[in-house]
């Protein structure tokens, strides 16, 4: 079995008669294996891991070099629809379908992202999976996991702290202090540091200028992270960041400023990627975040790479909604890394659907097909964009136990009469053993239906039309309106030599326009482009659409005011 340990008897009894456990007492009664015998499952030795205590690890160089030649496995990403407050469950899916499929004996490894300490304490809670479908340890995972996050903050600040230095100290590269683009950054939700002004004080304080906080995992650096083939590419992109524009007009470089060597110094551990468990003890590499904005997460390059090596099957995920992560990780991700995903699982619930129909949130528990027949347009436009992309499609319905019967069978004929297989999964509630029906349909998938993918849009084709392109076909628009400011932005981010670049849409993910309050599949829309500036390092170009934030705030009551610590070191409250 393609299993460290199995469950015991009192285990499955445990899991199925208290369905009611919240995710975090779920995680801490879980029996973990070392990660030792984890890694051993997928053929990596103790010598090739770097140990975080018991149950966490990195992935040495010398893994890499052993297993670079080998032949890649099959690559399936999950993405969802867009989400809503009735919850989807696309990071539970992805995990229960691991743990399925090595309960079926396949050699999977799942490939996450790292969450961000903002909005566990903030809105959305944890990111490590739910109920039965989890990896652990979870606690570690959504807090200060390695310090991967920490690092990228430090090596982005410190950039900031050279760029301010060197203004002070005669400013022998004449940069303008009017035009500084490079911002600080901080893993935290916190409005308050949106918009600053530093340097106040004496004349040895700094230069007064206006600044800026993004979120850690908004930045630049989190994306170069994610983007970078090995340490050598990771010093390049660094060295490709521009922090501002001199008295002419021209770049000045985290190069020009020398900062290059000390921020990889800060990230040499950082860009390796972290192993972990799942509840059921499938091996799960977990590293980088999401980029541009907080909606956007994905597997780093490295990590993917190294889990298409080591396994069969690969499953990964990309945040939020197809429109957001699966566009980011098909068009900007495979696009750099020449990944060819062979198969996509489309995760969408009764409720959520049902609330793209206008159902409120504390009604959705009843059943309701004509709420459902309005609200199912949304996960059509999904199926849509994928199959744009030419990968076949498994539509799945994480599984809640108010759906009725009559509501899981509208689905289903809906999704089979779209040309897409269809699984429902109940991996919250049994784990892996929820997930065999969803498997067996990816497998199926993988062996009978080929993948022909390509990605949107050339290389070629402008920055606009690239934009255009994105707006019609995955969002649906009629067109796009630029502020005057992302017009000459556009222009000048050409004239310099970026026109090439891909283009990384920040968008909000609650619906498919920039509108959050436009369910459904909304019609009769402009996309809104208010700023556009280019992300060098990384090697795209960031259009912010509507009033979507790269520093988000907390809400009137902060997930943090249930967190608390026992007596014992136990953490509760975290979800």
């Amino acid at each position: 079995m393609y299993q460290v340990v199995k469950h015991n008897k009192q285990q499955t009894e445990e899991r199925m008669g208290n369905a009611m456990k919240t995710d975090i007492q779920i995680a801490q009664e879980a029996q973990m294996a070392h990660i030792r015998d984890v890694a051993k499952v997928v053929g990596i030795g103790e010598d090739e891991l770097e140990f975080y205590g018991k149950y966490k690890a990195k992935l040495s160089d010398e893994v890499w070099e052993r297993i670079k030649d080998r032949p890649d496995g099959k690559l399936v990403l999950v993405t969802a629809i867009n989400p809503t407050p009735a919850g989807e469950g696309k990071t539970t899916t992805t995990v229960g379908l691991g743990q399925a499929l090595a309960k079926l004996n396949k050699k999977a490894i799942i490939a996450l992202r790292e969450p961000s300490l903002g909005p566990c304490f903030g809105i959305k809670g944890g990111a490590a999976g739910g109920g039965y479908a989890q990896v652990v340890p979870m606690e570690d995972l959504n807090l200060h996991f390695t310090g991967d996050f920490h690092a990228i903050t430090s090596a982005n600040n410190l950039l900031a702290a050279m760029l301010d230095n060197h203004i002070q100290q005669g400013n022998a590269l004449q940069i303008d202090p009017r035009q500084v683009v490079w911002k600080r950054c901080l893993d935290m939700n916190d409005r308050n540091l949106r918009n600053i002004v530093v340097g106040l004080g004496n004349k040895m304080d700094g230069m007064v200028r206006e600044d800026h906080f993004v979120i850690t995992v908004a930045s630049e650096i989190m994306a170069i992270l994610c983007l970078a083939e090995d340490i050598q590419d990771l010093k390049k992109r660094l060295g490709r960041i521009i922090v501002a524009y001199n008295f002419s007009g021209e770049p000045v470089t985290a190069e020009d400023l020398k900062a290059t060597g000390a921020m990889t110094a800060l990230l040499k551990d950082a860009v390796k990627p972290n192993l972990i468990q799942t509840l059921e003890h499938t091996p799960a590499l977990v590293h980088g975040g999401p980029f541009a904005n907080i909606a956007h997460g994905c597997n780093s390059v490295r990590a993917t790479r190294m889990a298409l090596k080591l396994s069969d099957i690969t499953v990964t995920e990309a945040g939020f909604g197809a429109d957001l992560g699966a566009e980011k990780f098909l068009d900007i991700k495979c696009r750099k890394a020449g990944f060819r995903p062979d198969a996509v699982v489309l995760v969408a619930t009764v409720r959520a659907l049902k609330y793209n129909g206008g159902v409120a949130k504390e009604d959705l528990g009843k059943e309701n097909l004509e709420a459902l027949k309005k609200g199912i347009v949304n996960l059509e436009k999904h199926i849509e964009n994928i199959k744009k992309y030419q990968v076949p499609v498994v539509v799945t319905l994480n599984s809640f136990v108010t759906d009725t019967e009559a509501e899981n069978e509208y689905i289903r004929k809906f999704c089979e009469e779209k040309g897409c297989e269809f699984a429902l999964s109940e991996v919250w509630e049994k784990g892996g053993e929820g997930g065999i029906a969803l498997a067996r349909k990816v497998l199926d998938t993988l062996e009978n239906k080929e993948s022909h993918f390509h990605t949107l849009y050339p290389d070629e084709m402008s920055l606009e039309d690239k934009i255009e392109t994105i707006a019609k076909e995955i969002y649906g628009a009629r067109g796009v309106v630029y502020e005057p400011a992302a017009k000459k932005q556009l222009a000048k981010i050409t004239s310099m030599g970026f026109g090439s670049l891909p283009i990384c849409m920040a968008k909000n993910q609650y619906s498919l326009s920039d509108d959050a309050k436009k369910l459904g599949r909304p019609t009769d829309f402009d996309i809104h482009i208010r700023e556009v500036y280019v992300s060098a390092g990384a090697g795209f170009v960031v259009a912010l659409t509507g009033a979507i934030m790269t520093m988000p705030g907390l809400p009137k009551v902060p997930a943090a005011n249930g967190i608390d610590v026992t007596d014992d070191g136990k953490i509760t409250g975290l979800f």
